[in-house]
């Protein structure tokens, strides 16, 4: 029986902007979907799209305004921080801005095993840490004793890695963890989380505004569009039939031999000012909006077993 690591239900969040607070901003509105254990679930959206939001909200960083996140079938409100920040970690998308330039590597892997496990003697954190950065790929003896600054930014994304396997984490959530690095070597960070996910068991939220990284490291992805889902489904089934005419955007933008999914979109997006909260978010982008797509806001159906969409297109209305 699958075990159900995070439900999430009618998730929103809207931040108050404006010197009066008079202006909402609904980063996030009514997300609904679960993470099984063991998934790789990739959360994939363009900037303001309410990846990260969401991330900071799993991550006890946010509150949000409504809706209801469970943990292990249990309200996230009532887990206890600091157990729960043991067993979910979380790995940013800058790693120079993750250290402490003045602390030493040793002092910053240290960290974490003395504030979770203050019994473990000098010899058994050193062991520990050893094992994990030979993990990641890197050696101790060319690791500790070095500050941040004499590393690049791959080395210091598998030391951040480290850093978040140290406590046996459950749950890892990674916010972009690619995008600031050189492109030969993202390749090496997506085997790193594959074999995380895979050796270790632990479940991973990867969060990229790149399909092409999700359908590569993914047994499952959500497509978030203005905070909202527009498709969600297994990888493997929403990479080879994308029904949003979102989702196909996104597979049009990456270079390919087979040009199916190259709709040309002609899209404006310094002409969109606002989003349509009555009816569809991405009716001012899409090339097949209709009257009902300005009028209705379309619900999130299933279109097959694993594979829903929010889109009038197929026919949600109607039911």
């Amino acid at each position: 029986m699958t075990e159900l690591v995070y439900e999430v239900k009618n998730l929103t969040k809207v931040f108050e902007a404006g010197f009066f607070r008079t202006s909402k901003i609904v980063a996030l509105n009514d997300v609904t979907f679960n993470v099984d254990k063991g998934d790789v679930l990739s959360i994939v959206g363009e900037s303001g799209s309410g990846k990260s939001t969401l991330a900071k909200i799993l991550l006890k960083l946010e509150k949000p305004t409504s809706g209801k996140i469970f943990y292990k079938g249990v309200d996230l409100n009532e887990v206890d921080n600091k157990r729960y920040w043991r067993e979910v970690q979380a790995v940013f998308q800058d790693p120079y801005a993750s250290f402490n330039p003045v602390h030493r590597i040793d002092r910053t892997l240290k960290a974490p095993l003395k504030n979770y496990f203050n019994h473990l003697s000098e010899r058994d954190i050193y062991s520990r840490i050893k094992e994990v950065l030979e993990f990641v790929g890197l050696k101790p003896e060319e690791t500790l004793g070095k500050y941040p600054h004499q590393f690049s930014g791959g080395q210091l994304q598998r030391i951040m890695i480290a850093r978040a396997l140290l406590v046996d984490p459950e749950v890892l959530i990674a916010d972009e963890p690619v995008s600031m690095i050189d492109a030969s070597l993202r390749i090496e960070i997506l085997n790193l989380l594959h074999d995380i996910n895979v050796k270790r068991g632990i479940t991973i939220l990867f969060i990229t505004h790149d399909l092409s990284l999700a359908s590569y490291i993914s047994n499952k992805i959500l497509v978030l569009y203005r905070g909202e889902i527009m498709e969600f489904g297994d990888s493997e089934e929403v990479v080879e039939n994308p029904l949003h005419p979102y989702t196909q955007l996104l597979m049009s933008s990456i270079p390919q031999v087979d040009r199916r999914f190259d709709r040309k979109l002609e899209i404006e997006l310094e002409k969109i000012e606002e989003v349509n909260l009555v009816g569809c978010v991405f009716q001012p982008r899409c090339p097949y909006a209709r009257s009902i797509c300005i009028n209705t806001k379309p619900g999130l159906i299933n279109i097959k077993p694993n594979h829903l969409v929010r889109c009038h297109l197929y026919g949600e209305s109607q039911g």
